[in-house]
């Protein structure tokens, strides 16, 4: 899986659990980081996404990621 197909998955499980389950960014790596793709690749992609503006994190007694608030 090359980083944009990572992180567009990232972003999809991200949707898709909003409002249901919030994902901790461990869930997330330890969800995508399976066969060629390591740990180390999740948490870049991961921190793209929040830099970008795509995701962002919520501290709701724990760190969280979420989408970002609508306008």
């Amino acid at each position: 899986m090359d980083k944009e197909e990572l992180k567009k998955a990232i972003y999809d499980a991200i949707a898709a659990s909003e409002g249901k389950k919030k994902l901790k960014p461990g869930d997330v790596t330890k969800k995508f980081a399976v066969g060629d793709v390591s740990r180390s690749d999740v948490k870049t992609a991961i921190r793209e996404l929040v830099d970008s503006g795509t995701l962002t994190y919520a501290y709701l007694g724990g760190s969280y990621l979420v989408l970002p608030p609508k306008e």
